[in-house]
């Protein structure tokens, strides 16, 4: 595996940023896992971000970017699909693709 963005956590080139994404570097590809294992799990309905941190019980916060870099890595895409999330707006549905994990 890589060790820049989108396999290992991003940052913005601030300090505070960087030591962020070191001290989740190690959770982050057990996170992505999750995700997608959850997303590949709900077949051709997909999942919200808000859908997929309550199904896997995780917060949204550490599951939104996760989703970036799985697109990213082409192993889920947007479905084109939308649902509302809890505040009433739309939110993309994530499918998974045909890629290797």
């Amino acid at each position: 595996m890589s060790d820049v963005y989108p396999h290992t956590p991003g940052h913005r080139g601030v300090d505070t940023s960087i030591s962020a994404a070191r001290s989740i570097d190690i959770a982050t590809s057990h996170l992505q896992r999750i995700a997608l294992r959850a997303i590949r799990a709900a077949g051709a309905r997909g999942l919200t971000t808000h859908e997929l941190a309550d199904i896997v019980r995780i917060h949204r916060d550490a599951l939104q970017p996760r989703t970036t870099e799985l697109r990213q890595r082409g192993l889920i895409r947007d479905s084109g699909g939308r649902r509302q999330n809890v505040t009433g707006k739309n939110a993309i549905v994530w499918v998974a693709t045909g890629g290797a994990s």
